[in-house]
């Protein structure tokens, strides 16, 4: 329906819901039910409150850097409502809502921004590859995991993300040009939130749209808007499912806007004004999705701040368990590079463990 409707060459874009929550697109209102909406509704609203507290601990000196998601959760919590429990995800280091929706544990994240790598260990049925900070990489990543599913005769799908800086890179070229040849079941999605670290948008690509770097591909893209959840689910539905039925990879645009900083690392006022902020924040996706659903008697704001309570202090209890947790141990730094431990890591684990204990550390 939306896949070959829209034209990825003009600024148009999908919505459903728009910032007051109102339905603009009735024809297209997924098929919901509460429970489903609550979910996905919880869901965002629990990654700001672990946003904003992660935030604070950051400030205190409590944890390391940190790459908060505000102003991105229904980009993320869309998509991954429109997946199923066994397709893959190849995250970059911004899908906390996308985590936490797969089945993510809150402990596991907070293990892996303190430089754990155990937090990257996930229980089995959470289907999410660690982290890939090197940009775009997880693209590649993305398309071994389809290419693999096919092969094995599974049907199941392999959903990426990556930042609008990210299709700049050649891993994102290769990863697009062997799932259209191989026609992979990907789902592709550029979270759009206008900057590369401090590099606008319009600084790093001429394209009119994300979305029609696509055509080059011979596969389908669509511009959607990032801020509205339910526009980000059914179009990720459609690319699913189509996927799904061996019908090849999609590329999905979300327009969206970073409200936080990069990293807890970045000075945003340096490179962007808060005149530009504040009328973002009137589009926020939160703020929109729960007008929607209290105008649906759906939600009210006295759940609203029970469940904003209730999971501060889940957020606070859980930080603290692993704050209490004690440094890696030194093995987990030489023990997840390969499979068995090549001489030269042998070697250099020997060498810092003889260090260590010469130290008393």
């Amino acid at each position: 329906m939306f896949l070959e409707k829209f034209n990825p060459l003009t600024d148009e874009m999908i919505q459903i819901i728009n910032p007051e929550g109102e339905i603009v697109s009735q024809e297209w209102e997924p098929n919901l039910d509460k429970e489903q909406l609550l979910r996905m509704y919880k869901t965002m609203r629990f990654s700001r409150i672990i946003d904003e507290k992660t935030l604070q601990y950051q400030r205190q000196g409590r944890m390391l850097t940190y790459a908060p998601n505000l102003g991105q959760e229904a980009a993320q919590v869309g998509s991954a409502a429109a997946i199923r429990q066994t397709d893959w995800v190849a995250p970059s280091f911004r899908e906390l809502g996308v985590w936490l929706y797969k089945g993510a544990p809150l402990e596991n994240i907070f293990l892996y921004w303190f430089g754990n790598e155990m937090g990257m260990k996930m229980p089995e049925e959470v289907r999410i590859l660690p982290i890939s900070v090197p940009i775009a990489s997880q693209f590649q990543h993305a398309t071994g995991l389809a290419y693999a599913a096919r092969y094995r005769g599974e049907d199941d799908v392999a959903i990426a993300y990556v930042g609008d800086g990210g299709t700049s890179q050649g891993d994102f070229h290769e990863a697009l040009n062997f799932a259209s040849v191989k026609s992979t079941p990907n789902v592709f999605i550029i979270q759009n939130n206008q900057f590369a670290i401090s590099t606008r948008r319009a600084l790093q690509s001429k394209t009119r749209t994300m979305a029609e770097k696509a055509l080059a591909y011979g596969i389908p893209g669509i511009q959607v808007d990032g801020n509205d959840v339910l526009a980000m689910y059914a179009v990720t539905k459609e690319a699913v499912e189509r996927a799904r039925n061996g019908e090849g990879p999609t590329l999905i645009e979300a327009y969206t806007y970073r409200l936080g900083a990069h990293t807890t690392s970045d000075d945003p006022t340096v490179y962007r004004d808060d005149a530009e902020v504040e009328e973002w924040r009137k589009k926020d996706p939160i703020d929109r999705f729960r007008k929607y659903l209290i105008q649906k008697g759906f939600w009210s704001e006295d759940e609203e701040e029970a469940f904003a309570k209730e999971k501060a202090d889940y957020v606070k209890e859980t930080f603290e368990k692993v704050e209490g947790s004690g440094l890696t141990p030194l093995e987990d730094i030489f023990d997840y590079v390969y499979a068995e431990k090549t001489p030269i890591l042998v070697e250099q684990y020997n060498e810092r463990k003889a260090y260590y204990a010469k130290e008393g550390k």
